[in-house]
């Protein structure tokens, strides 16, 4: 599923049936499913959750945020095997944020770099300095590996 259909969704969502805003719906899984989390903040992220769990990728309605730092934890355990190079501190500080990033938004492009909080950092520059050529293949990989 792409961020586009995602946002589609949620759009058509919002049009067609007002009183099945993500919200209401999540609130209503949330009580089925017995979960105590807090609603997420965003549509977007309240959206892409009730998505997984309708489809089955979830078991139970679980915030994005907590499916992006658990399939983070796994991602960075992933590079760190074996005889590839590990993150540095700093790198590992720059993920951390894109893991946020995404865990809002759903998705990271090059230009997001651009905005807050990467900007006050540095932005896509510093990035490029940390990473590389590598700079946009982790940026892929985050994509998607957050959303798996």
């Amino acid at each position: 599923m792409t961020a586009r259909a995602i946002r589609e969704l949620l759009e058509a969502l919002k049009r067609e049936q007002p009183k099945l805003a993500p919200a209401r719906v999540w609130d209503a899984y949330a009580r089925l499913d017995d979960v105590q989390a807090r609603r997420p903040e965003t549509e977007l992220a309240q959206i892409i959750a009730l998505v997984r769990r309708v489809s089955g990728w979830d078991d139970r309605l679980t915030p994005y945020a907590e499916t992006v730092r658990a399939n983070f934890k796994r991602w960075v355990f992933g590079r760190h095997s074996g005889n590839q190079p590990k993150f540095n501190e700093e790198q590992m500080a720059w993920l951390e944020k894109i893991r946020d990033h995404i865990a809002a938004s759903f998705h990271i492009g090059v230009e997001d770099l651009d905005y807050a909080p990467f900007d006050a950092e540095g932005g896509r520059g510093r990035m490029w300095q940390l990473f590389g050529e590598d700079m946009e293949s982790v940026l892929d990989q985050m994509n998607d590996e957050m959303a798996a």
